[in-house]
């Protein structure tokens, strides 16, 4: 039977009582870890957000009623705890932080009774995730998750404090606001009062922080909800969490200052982890063609070579058909690899043909200096040479070749790097590299829309030097824009925004939009402009992501408290579901069949 607290107080968190504490009197409360009654006496762990202690119940000691509660206490029975501290009679258990005392039991209260629960509340849970994400509630009770919660709530006060001393202001923008269908889809909701128009949940605060800086404010900041309807992977959910600022009066160095400090601060009071500065920077053009990815995973090397002249002569057609048709042929040495078995080779293939290879090339170097390939009986034996020297192959290298347009073969060679690493237990969760990649293409071009489109967004400067070739070249100017990148994952990105209104009126032209349609979309921006806007720039870091990487978790949903599934689905509360027919009505909206 459950019972009251009847005026008793919590004196101490689990783990805030050391042998500092021993021969006090205390008051603990929590979830019955576990208990074991050893006939006489009985073990009982007390689990709450803070850590385990270890609770012994003496009849002696309790009475013979509170003694009975004992006996009845199992996993995950809240109950409350008045007892003595001592050192902890058996031995110490070094795995916990209060493993060197124990409380001495001199009352018990039972607050809450529990059901036998479907999954054990234990760290590193091998249950499903679907029957974990079901029972979310039971889910958070696991100290791993705790930790994660409790890290992510660290992690924002840094953030908010750090800010604010740097002269931000925080600034909550809407939550419904217009629809600016330039990027992935929005989520839509309906008016009931102007029926047949609907909000669209914002897929980031940029308009209104832009709009903040032509009021003046300067530096503004927000830990903000934002939300996209798009596919979801392991780091990506269709409601997420943005670290957003913007600046005013600034250039690229400058937000980059900023936020180098501000990532200096977090990892080292979050994880004690030293971010040196000034964080390495590359450009796009430089980590695609070293990397093959535009975010590139800087901790261990497998950098691309382009072989394209050396080979584009050879007897090989791959190579040479590539070459003709203006790709590249590029390879990757897999240090000390040259003994893959054949099996494991192809699986590699297959692999490559997820990204759109045809195939692999392949170049063994064997420890008596003869070749193993797939293609070595086309090429002299001088030809081979020049390749395994730029290659920097020694004898028990592999060496593996994608030839194709150059977006191909970086789509295939960067993504086989990170395959390997993982395959060779290169990718070290307790090694932080970051990177600042910089001078992205402004645009890309969408054979669907047959049209330019910004791959930023519509308001990124163009590099100074570049603006020129918006009227002759669009596809080849860069942008002021950058990302700041950890261990392979893009963890913010930013830019300079547009400030002058004939460059982006020639921003809208070159993507297609005439005037009237700029306004028509943007239009409360673009008026804005005409009263005075100061040269401004901006960044916003993935804060589930970021925590995902400081908490050394595969997934942004073991860092989210309610998170959803892969399909956009929440187990627990059953969303999204069905409506009553008159939300529909009073909404004008009616059902397809």
């Amino acid at each position: 039977m459950a019972e009251s607290m009847k005026g008793l107080r919590r004196s101490h968190r689990c783990t805030e009582l050391s042998n500092r504490n021993i021969g006090e009197t205390v008051t603990v409360m929590g979830w019955v870890q576990k208990s074991r009654n050893k006939g006489g006496i009985i073990f009982v762990d007390l689990r709450d957000r803070s850590g385990i202690v270890q609770i012994i119940f003496e009849e002696s000691d309790v009475g013979s009623e509170d003694f009975k509660k004992a006996e009845q206490l199992r996993s995950e029975f809240v109950i409350a705890v008045v007892g003595k501290v001592e050192a902890r009679s058996g031995a110490v258990n070094k795995a916990l932080i209060t493993g060197d005392i124990e409380i001495r039991a001199g009352s018990l209260r039972i607050l809450s009774e529990a059901d036998v629960p479907p999954f054990p509340i234990e760290e590193d849970s091998k249950t499903k995730e679907d029957l974990r994400l079901k029972y979310r509630y039971l889910d958070l009770r696991r100290p791993d998750l705790q930790r994660n919660l409790m890290l992510r709530s660290k992690a924002a006060n840094i953030v908010r404090q750090f800010l604010s001393d740097e002269g931000f202001i925080e600034v909550e923008t809407p939550m419904l606001t217009k629809s600016t269908p330039e990027g992935a889809r929005d989520y839509l909701v309906p008016s009931r009062i102007h029926q047949g128009n609907f909000y669209a949940l914002p897929q980031s605060p940029q308009l209104f922080k832009q709009l903040l800086m032509c009021a003046g404010y300067d530096r503004y900041f927000q830990i903000a909800k934002c939300f996209r309807d798009e596919d979801l992977r392991a780091d990506r959910q269709p409601e997420f969490t943005q670290i957003d600022m913007e600046l005013s009066f600034v250039d690229v160095n400058d937000v980059i200052d900023v936020n180098e400090r501000l990532l200096q601060k977090l990892f080292k009071e979050c994880i004690n982890i030293d971010v040196e500065l000034p964080i390495q920077r590359m450009t796009y053009a430089e980590a695609m063609d070293r990397y093959g990815s535009d975010k590139p995973d800087i901790r261990f090397g497998m950098e691309l070579k382009n072989v394209t002249e050396i080979v584009k002569d050879c007897g090989f057609g791959v190579f040479t058909s590539a070459v003709e048709n203006g790709g590249s042929v590029r390879g990757i040495n897999a240090k000390g690899q040259a003994d893959m078995p054949r099996k494991k080779i192809d699986s590699l293939v297959d692999f490559a043909k997820d990204f759109g290879a045809k195939g692999l090339a392949y170049l063994a170097v064997n420890q008596d200096g003869t070749y193993k390939s797939s293609f070595a009986k086309f090429m002299t034996d001088d030809e081979l040479k020049a390749l395994v020297n730029v290659m920097d192959a020694e004898p028990g290298d592999l060496l593996l070749f994608a030839a194709d347009k150059d977006e191909t073969v970086f789509a295939v060679l960067g993504n086989l790097r990170l395959e390997l690493a993982k395959n060779l237990g290169l990718l070290n969760k307790d090694d932080y590299r970051f990177i600042w990649v910089t001078e992205f293409p402004l645009l890309e071009y969408s054979e669907e829309e047959q049209r330019y489109v910004a791959r930023h967004h519509p308001f990124t400067m163009p590099m100074d030097e570049d603006i020129h070739m918006l009227d002759t070249d669009p596809g080849k100017v860069r942008a002021k824009a950058y990302d700041i990148v950890l261990n392979g994952t893009e963890i913010g990105g930013g830019s300079v925004r547009i400030h002058q209104s004939d460059i982006q009126e020639k921003m809208f032209e070159v993507l297609g939009f005439t005037k009237e349609a700029a306004y028509e979309r943007f239009g409360f921006l673009l008026n804005a402009f005409k009263y005075g806007v100061p040269p401004h720039a901006g960044l916003a870091y993935g804060l589930d992501r970021l925590i995902m990487l400081m908490a050394k978790e595969d997934s942004i949903r073991d860092v989210i408290a309610f998170p959803k599934t892969k399909d956009a689905s929440c187990i627990m509360t059953e969303a999204p579901n069905v409506v009553d027919k008159k939300q529909l009505d009073e909404l004008g909206i009616q059902l397809k069949s």
